[in-house]
């Protein structure tokens, strides 16, 4: 599943964008009091070669557009939409041109680190006055600034709308690139999750005050596996219909995938953006336009349904065909013409009325990629020719080596007459086909197959006739954990040269669709998944549209994809798996403490885990209570009791959920669990073996839980929390008890131990004195001054110490992206605020400074053992029901059974 999801995706189809002349970047002057403010961040001008030239002293008279970078994003990302912008506004004659900013964020970690982002937020706020300022005396003075957010710049481009003196009109375009709109990847902090809330909050309440604000966002499709495109889907609002989420894989001209960094140069993509941008301009006020309706009509026009026309707001109604073109009548209901050096234009005249009676639909295609109109409809009966008519190139849909249109006829009854138009043609090569047909004949239903088929069986269908266009249902295929294969085979009569195949994946419920060219006659591979699981009032089916060459059949051949259903799984889910790791870690703890209490021996960790770590013990209840929240009565109980929604409801409610899908987690944790304990232990062990050659221990040394010297690190550390940052501390403590010098001799006597018992009973009892006794001499004399029972609670002991580490480890692992961030801004600010961890990083310091000196042996007689070794097990529980959302609650759940642990080495 992993290997699926960051491995096996489509090939890149994206050019790269160049610039024709050097980047340069011109760091504009912000007012001292919000330097002082910020002083991590910057906002720049992007210009290349006269235009930057010109912009040095500022005087602006262009259309502002603000770049808002995202997690670790560079200022510099704006060159592709500021280069591509530059030549288009050339190609004008500069009669409008855009001036790209860009705000540097010092490359901070915000999807890991959500503490930052209201600054950054507030930043944006400050730079949106000063770029409106450098217009103030201008002509064509802008009111408001267009933004491009990648990433989680996006999502603060939206957070700007929660602040309090923000005014809305201050934008009134935002365009998002790979923003995970709907939760963070990584729920790591409080503070990053509260950020997502407000703003998702406050766009579903204040709705009606953003219906002035146009927002497109734009998803990477499957080659984007660090923000899965269902994350970058707007949450969806009746009242709110200005706003638009497609994939990259459905953008007309582009059809292609991108990766998350890609999604900023992809060249297809870029073009598209600004030639809408250009699209948007407002002749009168040479700024975008103040239009709603326009602004989603443009967006359409280029990133939903592309007619392969140049966008024109208000499109004549009706054209006079005019020209000394040869007028052609066609009564055949299947028609193809090919275009080679024609000298003489030509128009083809379909009568309707013959067609009506037997047929419901007419479709046409041209392989001539120009932005010209090509297809009209007639409504005088009686003539063969046509004066004027209605111009039907604005239904028409563009793809990669085709424009196609298909009319309803029922739907034009006032049409008689389809005419074609064919200009004379110098050198250009392209055919043409229209055909009538009935839908039942063209449209048939593919039930999927069984998601527990794992590919063994199959469902096929024959696709017999030879028309331009099949439409195939995909049935019961709605949700995200279904994964296909599909195969298209196409067989060709003859074997001359035909124009190739266009295979769509039609997704009704969403944009999101896919597109691929194949040669004929070929079998091509089609993965069909999906980013968005239908919605429950939503009846559509799924389609694979076929656009064929006449006089080719197609077999279609779809299988389950077992590693894909995996794939899926990973892809939705794999931001839940430290919680699943840590669960079964919590639980092999407290069947270690239940051995050490039952037998007074502790067990390995690895043995523990198999016997202890059961999905049974846990998931159940999980999924009780689930249901029961289906009930009124029982939602007002758990309300009044303050209790978090369960994070597996939340996750059901957004059809990212399965019944099996935690189970397979789980053992994927038991998994991770066991063989992370294995390799902890191994290192123990290899540290051990080097650190007793460099240094010989002469006695096994027990010590208080504390003394004054531990007291005096204990404040000092918790003051490095207080002052720095709390992971740092906490990093600090973790390699303090990693390289404890009491466990690294222990583990050395362990492994001496281990090969001399190995060693005596594979000697018989004669031969084993003399054995034993040169063993014995061999050995440093650390060895010789223990006796077996102090070996072995030490032993006991050391087991304990490598299942805490294993559960701190993760805890460590779980902090470290505030402690990078920490370590990124240092020259700025010594101590991190807000800080995620600092109160948990304090009581963690006080534990493990008592814990690393602890033993077995107190802990054997503790009258709180029974309490500690019952404990673990509701905290797992409680860990997966509401830390899959909300990985910073992981740390509170080990904090407290270690904090029992520490009682019961007390009590």
């Amino acid at each position: 599943g992993v290997r699926d999801v960051l491995f096996l995706y489509e090939e890149n189809r994206c050019s790269m964008t160049y610039m024709y002349e050097y980047p340069e970047y011109l760091k504009i002057k912000l007012p001292k009091k919000t330097a002082r403010r910020y002083p991590a961040y910057e906002l720049y001008l992007y210009g290349e070669g006269n235009y930057a030239e010109e912009n040095k002293n500022l005087l602006l008279t262009g259309i502002p557009v603000l770049f808002l970078p995202g997690n670790a994003g560079s200022y510099k990302q704006v060159r592709s939409l500021g280069s591509i912008a530059l030549r288009k506004a050339e190609d004008v004659d500069f009669k409008y041109h855009f001036d790209f900013f860009s705000v540097n964020f010092n490359e901070e970690l915000v999807a890991l680190y959500g503490g930052s982002l209201q600054r950054q937020t507030k930043f944006v706020h400050e730079c949106i006055k000063v770029i409106l300022k450098l217009y103030r005396d201008q002509e064509f003075a802008p009111s408001s600034v267009a933004i491009v957010g990648h990433s989680m710049g996006g999502l603060v481009a939206r957070a700007l709308l929660t602040l309090k003196n923000f005014k809305p009109e201050l934008i009134n375009l935002l365009i998002t690139q790979a923003t995970p709109h709907v939760a963070p990847v990584m729920p790591l902090d409080k503070y990053l999750t509260d950020f997502y809330t407000a703003v998702n909050n406050h766009w579903i309440l204040k709705a009606q005050d953003l219906r002035n604000l146009t927002t497109l966002s734009v998803a990477g499709g499957f080659r984007d596996y660090q923000v899965r495109s269902g994350l970058a889907f707007l949450p969806r609002l009746s009242q709110h219909d200005s706003a638009l989420s497609v994939v990259s894989s459905a953008v007309p001209r582009a059809w292609a995938s991108t990766d998350h960094l890609s999604i900023v140069w992809c060249k297809e993509l870029i073009l598209a953006t600004i030639r809408a941008l250009f699209d948007l301009i407002d002749e009168n006020t040479r700024q975008i336009t103040e239009d709603p309706k326009k602004r989603m009509s443009v967006l359409n026009h280029h990133f939903v349904r592309h007619p392969a026309k140049m966008f024109e707001e208000n499109p004549e109604a009706f054209t006079e065909l005019t020209g000394t073109f040869m007028w052609i009548t066609v009564k055949a209901s299947k028609w193809t013409y090919s275009v080679y050096n024609d000298s003489d234009g030509k128009y083809f005249t379909f009568p309707l009325a013959s067609h009506r009676k037997s047929y419901s639909h007419v479709y046409c295609e041209n392989s001539m990629l120009d932005t010209s109109s090509w297809i009209y409809g007639c409504m005088n009966a009686n003539s063969s020719m046509c004066l004027e008519a209605a111009d039907l190139s604005w239904r028409a849909e563009l793809l990669p080596t085709t424009k196609i249109v298909m009319l309803k006829l029922q739907d034009y009854p006032s049409l008689s007459h389809i005419v074609i138009q064919v200009p004379p043609a110098a050198g250009n090569k392209y055919t043409l086909g229209c055909e009538f047909f009935k839908e039942d004949s063209r449209t048939v239903q593919l039930p999927v197959t069984r998601l527990f088929s794992f590919g063994l069986s199959s469902s096929k269908i024959l696709l017999n006739s030879t028309g331009l266009l099949y439409s195939v249902q995909l049935q019961h295929f709605s949700q995200i954990y279904q994964a296909f294969k599909i195969y298209i085979e196409s067989h060709c009569q003859s074997l001359k040269e035909r124009k190739p195949s266009v295979y769509r994946l039609h997704i009704p419920w969403s944009h999101e669709d896919s597109v691929i060219v194949a040669k004929v006659p070929s079998l091509t591979e089609i993965s069909a998944k999906l980013h968005i699981a239908q919605p429950h009032n939503d009846s559509s089916l799924p389609e694979l549209n076929i656009y064929s060459s006449p006089d080719c059949q197609y077999e279609v051949i779809l299988k389950t994809s077992l590693l894909q259903v995996l794939g899926q799984i990973v892809r939705f889910h794999a931001g839940a798996f430290p919680v699943y790791i840590v669960s079964n870690i919590l639980l092999t703890y407290g069947g270690q403490l239940s051995t050490l209490r039952s037998t007074g021996q502790c067990s390995d960790f690895s043995l523990e885990l198999v016997r202890t770590a059961k999905p049974y013990k846990v998931e159940p209840l999980i999924s009780i209570v689930v249901f029961l929240q289906g009930f009124n009565w029982f939602r007002e109980i758990w309300e009044s009791l303050s209790l978090p929604e369960v994070d597996a409801a939340v996750l059901s409610s957004q059809d990212a959920w399965f019944p099996l899908v935690s189970l397979i987690l789980f053992l994927f944790g038991t998994g991770i669990a066991y063989w992370s304990g294995v390799f902890l232990s191994t290192s123990l062990r290899l540290f051990s073996s080097l650190w007793l050659t460099l240094i010989r221990p002469t006695v096994l040394q027990k010590d208080k839980l504390i003394t004054p010297r531990r007291l005096c690190g204990m404040i000092s550390l918790a003051l490095v929390s207080w002052t720095t940052c709390g992971a740092f501390a906490v990093l600090i403590i973790y390699l303090q008890y990693l390289f404890k010098p009491g466990h690294v001799f222990v583990t050395s006597v362990f492994h001496f131990q281990d090969s001399y018992h190995s060693k005596e009973t594979s000697q018989n009892s004669s031969t084993h004195t003399v054995k034993a006794q040169s063993s014995v001499e061999s050995v440093p004399e650390a060895a010789e001054s223990p006796s077996n029972s102090t070996i072995a609670e030490a032993v006991n002991s050391l087991k304990m110490h490598i299942t805490i580490l294993n559960l701190f480890t993760w805890i460590v692992l779980l902090n470290l992206p505030s402690l990078i961030y920490w370590l990124k801004n240092l020259r700025y600010n010594v101590r991190l605020d807000p800080d995620p961890c600092r109160s948990t990083a304090i009581i963690l310091i006080c534990i493990l400074q008592i814990l690393m000196n602890s033993s077995t042996s107190e802990v054997k007689s503790s009258k709180l053992l029974k309490i500690a070794a019952k404990v673990p097990l509701p905290l797992s529980v409680a860990m997966l029901a509401f830390g899959r959302l909300h990985l910073y609650r992981v740390p509170h759940f080990v904090t407290f059974s270690l904090l029992l642990h520490v009682l019961c080495c007390i009590v």
